[in-house]
């Protein structure tokens, strides 16, 4: 990230000089595009920083969602400093039009950034594949606890976008003699970047409430709880992401009704080393033993029903 980082603020004083000499608007929109990526990048790197902090009295669980919080920021930036700036600059040149001075600058640098950014994108995504499992790339977007990866999948993404933007509207600019277009162009690259910054604050406004882990990770944990004669079978469960790579597990297991309180304790003590080996990231388990009762059976989680379902599929 820090080489992605260094890369961004390459191209946007590059943008910066090509606006300043062309007084193309959507160049200009570009460079705020740029300005606003290379700002999110520098936050991501400070918010990987900070939620590595140790526990403290004030946040027993940790820092881990404050890689959420500075991805949320990232998501306010992009709509202030690229979205909102670039639409309004957009749309003054539309109200007002002005002049292409020299184009082939525009076209030139738009046509670097197009080739950086690309492979830029390609990056991300071959970084992605990895933890995709099969999932589409928007599932992906929705389901990932760790911000990076879609972060940088969505702005490369817009950031691609928003240069054939600025690429068509200074084109048509030149092409008509109208600069209404180049506005055209700042405009639309504006509304992209709302759309983004929108799609990338409500993800991450989730995950700083609290999102549960995934489907499979659920299964796993049931598995690993029931797979041990110390529990009868898993009554409910519940789960949280405290950061992306930290996982509490809460629980209620049915236990033997014969068992001493020190079988109890020894049994719940294995049952959490079977989870931990199962699932790394599940660092804070807490397990509440009951006696299972048939008539309580409608009781049971919906997500420890799924996992049974899942279980039991051939």
């Amino acid at each position: 990230m820090v080489a992605a980082l260094a890369a961004n603020l390459g191209i946007t004083a590059t943008k910066l000089v090509a606006a300043l000499l062309t007084g193309s608007v959507s160049m200009f929109a570009e460079t705020l595009h740029s300005l606003a990526d290379s700002c999110n990048e520098a936050l991501l790197l400070i918010g990987r920083r900070r939620s590595g902090r140790g526990r403290t009295r004030e946040h027993p669980f940790g820092y881990g969602r404050e890689r959420y919080l500075y991805a949320f920021v990232v998501a306010v930036m992009l709509f202030t400093v690229g979205g909102v700036l670039s639409g309004y600059e957009g749309a003054q040149r539309i109200i007002h039009p002005g002049k292409v001075d020299d184009p082939v600058i525009d076209f030139v640098v738009l046509a670097v950034a197009i080739v950086m950014e690309g492979f830029s994108l390609r990056t991300a995504v071959v970084n992605a594949r990895a933890g995709r499992n099969g999932q589409s790339w928007w599932e992906f977007i929705r389901r990932a606890k760790a911000p990076e990866l879609p972060v940088v999948l969505l702005e490369d993404s817009a950031a691609l976008a928003g240069l054939l933007f600025a690429l068509i509207g200074v084109s048509l600019a030149v092409i008509t003699g109208d600069d209404a277009w180049d506005g055209a162009g700042s405009l639309l690259i504006g509304v992209l970047l709302v759309v983004v910054a929108v799609v990338l604050a409500g993800e991450m406004k989730s995950l700083l409430i609290g999102e549960s882990a995934s489907a499979e990770a659920e299964r796993t944990i049931v598995i690993a709880l029931e797979s041990g004669p110390e529990v009868d079978r898993v009554i409910h469960l519940r789960t949280v992401h405290i950061g992306p790579e930290s996982l509490l597990v809460a629980a209620k297991i049915a236990i033997p009704p014969a068992a001493t309180a020190a079988q109890i304790v020894a049994g719940i003590n294995t049952a959490e080393e079977r989870v931990r080996t199962a699932l790394p990231i599940a660092d804070v388990i807490y397990l509440e033993p009951d006696i299972y009762r048939d008539e309580l059976a409608d009781a049971s989680d919906p997500s420890v029903r799924a996992a049974r379902r899942s279980r039991s599929r051939p």
